[in-house]
This record gives C-alpha cells, sequence and structure tokens, in this order.
C-alpha cells in the first residue's frame, strides 16, 4: 500500500475532508453570529429607546424609534447631574488603573526577574487576594475607612479598587515578564544600561499587550461598578455614574427614555477605550521584540 492509499484509507478522499472542514467551519460562524446577536441585541435596544417616549416604549419597545430627536440626550446633559457623575467615574477609573498598573507591574517584574529568598511566598502573598472577593469583607474595611476618615472620599474609593486590582495584575505580568528572553537585559547590562533604564525601555515595551489586558480587566468592572460606590459614598456631588444614575428612576413615576439615554451615554466612553484598547493590544502583538 502506498502513502496516499494509506492517507486515503485513514482520512478519506481530500474532497470528503475538505467538506468536513467546511462544514465545521459554518458551524462555527454560525455560533459566533449567534453569540454577537445575543450579545448586541440588547444594547440596540437600549440605544433606540433612547430616542423614545415612554409612550413608545410602553407600546412598541423592540420597534425603531419615530424619530431621532434629542430631547431626551438634552433633558440628560441639562437637567441632572449626569456631567458631574461623568467626571467623577472617569476620575476614580484613570487614578485607580494607574495605580493598578504602576503598582503591580513594579511588583511583579521584581518577582520575575530577580531570584531572592521567597521570591514564590511573595507571589502566593498577592495571588491570595485572589481567591476572597472583598466584598466579603465589607464591614471591617468600612470601618477602617472610617477610622482613616476615607468615608465619602474618592481617595477611600481608589484605595478598594486598587486593592481588588493588584493581585490580577501582578499574576498577569508575572507570568508575561518571565516568558522574555534574559538576553535582552544582559545585553543591555553590557552597554551600560540601569536596571531602572532596563525596565523602562527594554522590558516594559515587549510587555505592552499584558499592560492593555491588566488594564482593559481592570477599567471594565470599576467604571461599571455599584457596590462600593453605593456603600462608600454618600453626597450626591461624589456619586459615579452607576450609582448617580439610579436617581433617574423616580418613586412612583420613571422617565425611561431619559434613563435609557443615561445609560447609553454611560457605555460609551469604555465603549470606546476598549476599542482602542483593544487595536493597541493587536499592534503590540506584531512590533518587533528587538529595535
Amino acid at each position: 500500500m502506498t502513502l496516499a492509499d494509506r492517507d486515503a484509507a485513514t482520512h478519506g478522499p481530500p474532497s470528503a475532508r475538505k467538506r468536513g472542514f467546511s462544514l465545521g467551519d459554518g458551524a462555527i460562524q454560525a455560533v459566533l453570529v449567534l453569540n454577537a446577536f445575543i450579545m448586541l441585541y440588547p444594547l440596540f435596544v437600549m440605544l433606540m429607546s433612547s430616542f423614545k417616549t415612554n409612550a413608545e416604549i410602553f407600546t412598541s419597545p423592540f420597534a425603531l424609534p419615530r424619530s431621532l430627536s434629542p430631547a431626551n440626550i438634552e433633558k440628560v446633559w441639562n437637567e441632572t447631574n449626569f456631567v458631574r457623575y461623568l467626571a467623577n467615574s472617569v476620575g476614580v477609573t484613570v487614578a485607580s488603573i494607574a495605580v493598578i498598573v504602576v503598582v503591580g507591574t513594579m511588583a511583579a517584574y521584581a518577582i520575575a526577574r530577580y531570584e531572592f529568598r521567597f521570591s514564590g511566598a511573595v507571589l502566593m502573598f498577592f495571588l491570595s487576594g485572589m481567591t476572597v472577593p472583598l466584598k466579603l469583607a465589607i464591614i471591617p474595611l468600612f470601618i477602617q475607612l472610617d477610622t482613616l476618615h476615607l468615608i465619602d472620599t474618592y481617595a477611600g474609593l481608589v484605595l478598594v479598587y486598587v486593592a481588588m486590582g493588584i493581585p490580577s495584575a501582578i499574576f498577569i505580568m508575572t507570568g508575561f515578564l518571565r516568558s522574555l528572553p534574559r538576553e535582552l537585559e544582559e545585553s543591555a547590562r553590557l552597554d551600560g544600561a540601569s536596571e531602572w533604564r532596563i525596565m523602562l525601555y527594554v522590558m516594559l515595551p515587549l510587555a505592552r499587550p499584558a499592560l492593555v489586558i491588566v488594564a482593559i480587566q481592570n477599567a471594565v468592572p470599576i467604571w461599571n461598578d455599584f457596590f462600593f460606590p453605593l456603600i462608600l459614598i454618600t453626597s450626591d456631588d461624589r456619586k459615579t455614574l452607576p450609582q448617580g444614575l439610579t436617581v433617574f428612576m423616580g418613586e412612583f413615576t420613571t422617565n425611561w427614555g431619559v434613563l435609557f439615554t443615561g445609560l447609553s451615554l454611560a457605555a460609551l466612553p469604555i465603549t470606546l477605550v476598549y476599542i482602542a484598547l483593544s487595536r493597541h493590544f493587536i499592534a503590540g502583538i506584531t512590533q518587533g521584540a528587538v529595535k
């Protein structure tokens, strides 16, 4: 039996193999299209509802709006405290991500690139923060922040988010930095570069995809978080968007068109940032390792 006969007996004729691969690819594409529809359709309904009145939403919730009137957007922007809530969310999210990326990267770099005693124990200490949800410790956390006079402050909220994000940041960055070849930093040392310059100008540019992953993974839950602002923030001027949008819901009646408009505007910034960072992530992967 020749090699071609053996391959045909084992795998079937080429046309059958090609047809099988085509059917499999088609099934995968169908599942992906269905998943995209399930994920995007609620967002589409929310966006369309932001141009409707209450009467339109109740009579035809899934239909297209009769007109693309900006009346709801004007109400949200001019008659509510939405701009203040938006600024609070941007400030808290940017500050939290900056501290998480800086502290997490420095700790991960020390663990991944330097050999010292108990390095494994230090890594496990940080990773233990991923095993217990911080929400379970909300009572002692509230008491501690109250003792430090950090209740109803941006600093207290940022510290909570930093404590939540550092373990995952160290986990991601440590694994990525360990995969980089040591020859790069050894060559830089031979050229007289300091350890600080090696980290900033040699290693961190190569770790850009991991930095983007850390930023995305932490920015989305921080932006959407409702629990901690509800517990730690009491002043209306310091509320973030998820907490601030609840004021759009009245005790007896709710203007659902205005509420959907607020939700759409709240989702827009983080969606744009996510798209931009995703493109940057793809570009970072294709960059050369050595300049």
